[in-house]
């Protein structure tokens, strides 16, 4: 049996050692790569990793990713037969397409086209969503001072702006289905958790509520939404 070695498994054992390993929560980050690993095919095991210091500042949890963030993975059967642990979502995604030969084009334009729209995703859509979410839900709505929370609801709609123009008469972010909107669309789905579909002008955008839509619809998305479960 194929035997795990990393820190990590004294905290989270491995049921399955033979399998890839996922850590993570469900949340935006988190659901790339279990909706990945479950379109690709690629048998894996998944560990719930909450967002608690406990869990995500623990030494077992650093020891795969020192930046503390979920999602993180162990392949066992990595490049060469050799394990390989990897964190970032998007390093991750560029890995499992390239591991299962889907979603990723060996046509070098397009393959850099996608890899730049990841990149959009991670530089742009994610930080800035998130921090709207900080500042439109969470503590930072206790602020009196709107500047913080006007930036964000404004760099929110800029960024959805070019995710619409980018889907007039497409429906993917590519040509096909890609990693890309694998990265992309659970972000834009965050907005309804924030609460901030109104304040954004989300709903009167045509392209970009029909692309969630179609993105959701797909089997494979509605199996890994959840994945890791959340705690009741």
């Amino acid at each position: 049996m194929t035997q795990l070695s990393h820190p990590i498994t004294g905290r989270w054992p491995a049921n399955h050692p033979d399998l890839l390993q996922l850590y993570s929560y469900p949340t935006p980050n988190g659901v790339k790569v279990s909706i990945a690993l479950e379109e690709m095919g690629i048998p894996y095991e998944a560990h719930l990793v909450t967002l608690g210091d406990v869990d995500v500042k623990s030494p077992e949890f650093l020891a795969l990713n020192p930046n503390n963030k979920i999602p993180a993975i162990i392949d066992p059967n990595g490049p060469g037969g050799a394990q390989i642990e990897l964190f970032e979502s998007g390093a991750i995604l560029i890995y499992l397409a390239e591991k299962s030969g889907k979603f990723l084009s060996q046509d070098p334009k397009t393959r850099y086209e996608t890899i730049q729209w990841v990149m959009f995703q991670m530089g742009g859509i994610g930080p800035m969503f998130g921090q709207l979410g900080f500042f439109y839900k969470f503590a930072g709505a206790k602020m009196e001072d709107p500047l913080a929370r006007d930036r964000y609801i404004n760099e929110a709609k800029r960024l959805l702006a070019v995710v619409e123009q980018r889907l007039e008469g497409r429906d993917w972010i590519m040509d096909d289905y890609s990693i890309a909107d694998m990265m992309i669309a659970p972000w834009l789905n965050a907005l309804d958790f924030y609460g901030a579909k109104e304040v954004t002008g989300y709903n009167e955008l045509k392209n970009v509520t029909a692309y969630v839509e179609r993105f959701y619809a797909r089997p494979a998305v509605e199996k890994a939404k959840n994945v890791p479960p959340r705690p009741e």
